[in-house]
């Protein structure tokens, strides 16, 4: 029963959403070109500048790659089209308003010298279409895409995503609310539980001010904290599934369904969600979901409570270490 109910909640974001992954749209990319932009952005697989991975402005921490801003037209469609499918719906629109908003920054703070739109870089790591094994990125503020491909199977983590302000407070976008789901579902558990469950929930009384993990190349289980799911009623363990699919959703559809089922498969029951700072908005705060192999963090802590940071990582799987040992090992026996 517990896989039941715990795949009730895929359709909640994930339905009509048909995308499959395109690889060719990477080589469409990469074949519209010129031979400077291909030597800023097409690196060797094993180029260590792989696993380099930030959210700040590129003004502050510089990225490798080629520059959307510094792209004609017909470039930037190719872009958008392959992030659309490497994306899901919500996944693209999400990754297109994380850089618009960059415009309504500018404009809010002009003298801000890393307020730069279309300041986000594009870099492949071996070639799509030749090799079995590539990968590429997409990077700026407050946005970090990682896609590994190992003969067609596609690693999608570390994936970061994050939006300031979190609520827009007036003007004609006031209310506005890039990050929203994980936030208000967030909030809807931790709230949910009695007073007793709230002890073993919340871990400290202080929000940390970023996501612990921050850009670690690699990241390992953090200390067990919280309140394993195995301690919630059935109504509030499919309110953490609902937040967990939440957190899935910019994946597309098939990478998403994988990774729930891991999860299941995992024991979701040992699954554990921490919580630290105040149980209402505007207070800083943060919480993260951990199971044996993967990570979430939220936290929404600077700027009054109005700056929202959210990452996936995948203890093992990140940048596709797994999957890279996988082909290495079949690779080493096929060779014998």
């Amino acid at each position: 029963m517990r896989i039941i109910y715990f795949l009730l909640f895929l359709p909640f974001v994930l339905t009509a959403q048909n995308n499959t992954l395109d690889f060719s749209s990477a080589l469409t990319v990469i074949n519209s070109f010129d031979s400077t932009q291909k030597a800023k952005s097409v690196y060797p697989f094993d180029d260590m500048s792989r696993y380099d991975w930030n959210y700040l402005p590129p003004s502050l921490i510089q990225r490798r790659g080629v520059c959307l801003k510094d792209l004609d037209s017909t470039q930037k469609k190719n872009v958008y089209a392959l992030l659309k499918s490497f994306l899901s719906d919500k996944g693209f629109s999400r990754t297109q308003d994380i850089m618009n908003n960059e415009y309504y920054l500018k404009e809010l703070e002009p003298d801000m010298i890393h307020r730069i739109p279309e300041n986000h870089f594009l870099a492949f790591f071996g070639t799509p279409g030749k090799d079995s094994i590539w990968g590429w990125k997409f990077s700026g503020h407050h946005i970090a895409l990682n896609f590994t491909i190992v003969n067609n199977q596609l690693a999608f983590t570390p994936i970061f995503f994050g939006v300031y302000p979190a609520e827009i407070k007036s003007g004609q976008n006031k209310g506005r609310r890039i990050i929203k789901d994980e936030e208000d579902i967030g909030f809807e558990l931790i709230n949910m539980l009695t007073s007793g469950q709230k002890e073993k929930a919340v871990f400290q009384k202080n929000a940390f001010r970023d996501i612990v993990t921050t850009n670690a190349i690699q990241v390992g289980p953090l200390t067990p904290v919280g309140i394993l799911a195995k301690e919630l009623t059935s109504q509030q363990k499919n309110i953490l599934n609902k937040l967990i699919v939440c957190h899935l959703s910019s994946m597309p559809t098939n990478i998403a369904e994988m990774r729930m089922k891991r999860i299941v498969s995992e024991d979701f029951n040992q699954l554990r969600f921490g919580w630290a700072g105040g149980l209402i908005k505007g207070v800083p705060h943060y919480y993260r979901i951990q199971g044996k192999t993967f990570l979430i963090e939220f936290d929404n802590t600077t700027h009054n409570a109005n700056h929202i940071h959210i990452v996936w990582r995948d203890f093992d799987g990140d940048f596709g270490i797994d999957l890279l040992n996988e082909h290495y090992k079949k690779s080493k026996h096929h060779h014998k």
